[in-house]
């Protein structure tokens, strides 16, 4: 499934945001949070094609916040409110020229995000395709 193998890529990239450690310079804090973003749309498109799969019509509205609830009703993510808060900081990408924010997004990215992805690809992986 190529959304599946964009996603394990996208995946594959975003770890790298652990070979750097503030302070950051622009362009490393730019391609930080481009990792980020990148690995977010994967995520949540992953999950609309897998819930498509699986008959579940309320994923054919393309709303990533709709799909995110969607997965959380149907058990494939375990927590919705840190995936809305993903999907929150996914939105915010569009301001990470102000640095505050670009650090925020990549600290979460540290902190909570990469691991979300890891449990949505272990979950995939073991109970849906």
């Amino acid at each position: 499934m190529k959304k599946y193998e964009n996603f394990c890529s996208a995946l594959t990239n975003m770890q790298e945001i652990y070979n750097y450690d503030e302070p950051y310079d622009t362009v490393i804090l730019t391609g930080l949070v481009g990792l980020y973003e990148v690995c977010f749309e994967q995520a949540w498109k992953l999950i609309k094609a897998v819930l498509e799969m699986h008959g579940y019509e309320q994923s054919a509205t393309g709303s990533p916040k709709t799909i995110l609830k969607t997965a959380y009703e149907a058990g494939m993510i375990k927590d919705e409110t840190l995936w809305l808060k993903a999907l929150h900081e996914r939105n915010n990408v569009t301001h990470s020229y102000n640095k505050e924010i670009a650090l925020e997004i990549v600290r979460q990215a540290k902190s909570d995000f990469y691991d979300m992805f890891c449990a949505l690809k272990n979950e995939i992986d073991k109970n849906w395709l």
